[in-house]
C-alpha cells in the first residue's frame, strides 16, 4: 500500500493506519475495472481477488488466515479468507463484500472513472459506494485482527466475491452451492447501510424480493398494408399497459415502516397521514426525494420493463410479450402474486398467458439479535446518531445468507451529509465518489463490532 502519511496535491491528508489503507485499497479495487454486463465472460474478478492476495499477504504468512480462491467459470473468482478462533462456542462472523461493479457511460464522467482519484477528500470512481469501500473496509478489519497479538474468539471471514451486480449466479450462489464449507458464518455484515434517516442512521435488516413475469398477448397476424381483419398484438400489448397503469396493487405497512416514518418525518400531520393505508399515497408527493423509497417499500410494485412485439414492420404480430419487474414485500408467496396480477388485470387475466421468470424471495433478519445490538452499539458511539432498521427496495448477496437462517445486515457509516436520497443518487451514477469522512466512520464502527462479536477474550 501507499505510504498513509502522503498528502493529496488536491486534499486533505490522508489519515494514518487502517483508515487510510482501507481508502487506498479502495482505490486499487476502483482502477482494476471489473466490469459486470450480466455476460459469463465479463467481470473478471480475478484482478480484484489479485489485489486482496497481495494486501493480505502478510496476514496470510502469520498462518492465521485460511484462503482460497475460488472460479465459478474463466476469471470469476471470489475470495474467501477465514482467521480461525479459538473459541468453538463463538459465533462466526462473515464480512460479505463483492469486487464487481456494473459499467459507465464515459463520457458522463468528470474524471476517469477507473482512475481512483482522491481529490478534495474524496475517492472517485465506479464502485466506490457500491460498494468497493465496504469491501475493502472488511479487508482491512481482517488483516487487522490477524496481525493483531492476541487471536480472535470467533472466526472472521471475508467473503469478497463474484457477480453481485448480475444476481450472483458467478458468486455466491456458486460458493453456496459448490463450495458450502468455505462460507459458513453464524452471522454477517454486507452492503446498503449508514444513510442518513432523518436523526437516525439506517441499516438494512430486509429486502424486497422479485417475481418476474412475462405476459404474452395474441393476435390475428396479416399484411400491414391491408389491416382489416387482422388484430395486432401490439394493440393488445397496449391494452395491458393500460391497465397495469389503472390498477395499482394495495398498500401494505409492514412491521419497519412506523421505524421510517418516526425516524425521518419530523410533521406528526404528515407522519399521520403516512401511518394511514387511505392516506399514504395522497402524502407521498409532500415526501420530496425520499418518496419513491417509501412508495417502493410501502407495497409490491409491478413494473412494465420489456416489450416486445413483431418482428418487421411489415406484418401485423401475432404475439406480443411484457416483461414485468414485480418487487414483492417480505411474506408475499409466488401464489399471491399470481393472484394479484390476475386481479390488477381483471378482464384480461384470461386472455393472456403469463409466464414465471427468475426470481426470490423477500428477506428479511430480526433486529433482535446479538450481532445487530452491536451495530446499534458500534454506530451510535461512531456515527453520533441511533439506528433505524430499514427494508431495501433493491436486492443484494445478502439475501442469500438470510435464505440459509443466517441473520444478514446491511451496513456502512455515512457521513451527516448522506441521506438516503444522496446514496441512491451516488449509486450507479456518472461521477460516483464517496469521501474519506464516511470510510474513516465505517471502518471504525466496524473494527468495533468485530472486537465485540468476534475478538480475543477479555483480559487475554
Amino acid at each position: 500500500m501507499s505510504d498513509p502519511t502522503t498528502q493529496h496535491a488536491e486534499g486533505p491528508r490522508i489519515p494514518h493506519g487502517s483508515v487510510a489503507d482501507t481508502i487506498e485499497l479502495t482505490r486499487a479495487l476502483i482502477r482494476e475495472a471489473c466490469v459486470n454486463d450480466g455476460s459469463p465472460e465479463s467481470g473478471q474478478e480475478i484482478r480484484n481477488v489479485r489485489v486482496l492476495q497481495r494486501f493480505l499477504a502478510d496476514a496470510v504468512a502469520t498462518g492465521r488466515v485460511d484462503m482460497q480462491v475460488l472460479e465459478s467459470a474463466p476469471g470469476r473468482a471470489s475470495l474467501v479468507a477465514r482467521v480461525r478462533g479459538t473459541d468453538p462456542d463463538a459465533p462466526s462472523l462473515g464480512l460479505l463484500g463483492h469486487l464487481d461493479v456494473v459499467p459507465v457511460d464515459p463520457e458522463g464522467w468528470t474524471r476517469n472513472p477507473f482512475g481512483g482519484d482522491l481529490v478534495d477528500g474524496e475517492v472517485w470512481g465506479r464502485g466506490a459506494v457500491d460498494m468497493l469501500y465496504l469491501t475493502a473496509a472488511f479487508a482491512c478489519a481482517l488483516r487487522d485482527v490477524a496481525l493483531a497479538p492476541e487471536p480472535p474468539r470467533g472466526d472472521l471471514v471475508l467473503l469478497a466475491v463474484a457477480d453481485e451486480e448480475a444476481g450472483g449466479e458467478y458468486g455466491i450462489h456458486w460458493l453456496v452451492r459448490e463450495h458450502p464449507e468455505a462460507v459458513r458464518v453464524d452471522e454477517a455484515l454486507s452492503e446498503s447501510g449508514g444513510m442518513r434517516m432523518g436523526e437516525h442512521i439506517a441499516i438494512e435488516v430486509a429486502e424486497k424480493g422479485s417475481a418476474g413475469r412475462r405476459i404474452v398477448v395474441r393476435g390475428k397476424p396479416g399484411h400491414a398494408s391491408i389491416p382489416y381483419g387482422a388484430e395486432s398484438a401490439a394493440y393488445r400489448v397496449g391494452e395491458v399497459l393500460e391497465r397495469l397503469r389503472a390498477v395499482m396493487p394495495a398498500v401494505e405497512l409492514g412491521p419497519l415502516w412506523g421505524r421510517f416514518v418516526a425516524a425521518r418525518i419530523q410533521d406528526p400531520e404528515l407522519a399521520e397521514r403516512l401511518l394511514d393505508p387511505v392516506r399514504i399515497d395522497a402524502a407521498l408527493p409532500q415526501l420530496g426525494g425520499i418518496a419513491g423509497y417509501a412508495h417502493a417499500v410501502s407495497r409490491v410494485t409491478i413494473s412494465p420493463t420489456v416489450l416486445r412485439a413483431g418482428t418487421t414492420h411489415n406484418v401485423i404480430p401475432a404475439v406480443g410479450r411484457i416483461d414485468l419487474d414485480i418487487r414483492t414485500l417480505p411474506g408475499t408467496t409466488d401464489e399471491e402474486v399470481d393472484e394479484l396480477l390476475s386481479a390488477v388485470l381483471g378482464d384480461f387475466a384470461d386472455e393472456v398467458e403469463i409466464r414465471h421468470l427468475h426470481g426470490w424471495a423477500a428477506t428479511a433478519s430480526p433486529a433482535n439479535t446479538p450481532l445487530f445490538a452491536a451495530i446499534e452499539r458500534a454506530v451510535e458511539v461512531v456515527g453520533g446518531a441511533p439506528v433505524v432498521p430499514i427494508l431495501a427496495a433493491g436486492g443484494s448477496d445478502a439475501r442469500v445468507l438470510r435464505e440459509l437462517g443466517i441473520p444478514a445486515y446491511g451496513f456502512g457509516v455515512l457521513g451527516p451529509g448522506w441521506s438516503y436520497e444522496r446514496y441512491r443518487e451516488g449509486v450507479h451514477s456518472n461521477d460516483e465518489r464517496i469521501d474519506v469522512e464516511s470510510i474513516e466512520l465505517s471502518y471504525l464502527a466496524l473494527e468495533r463490532i468485530v472486537a465485540e462479536r468476534v475478538g480475543p477474550a477479555s483480559g487475554s
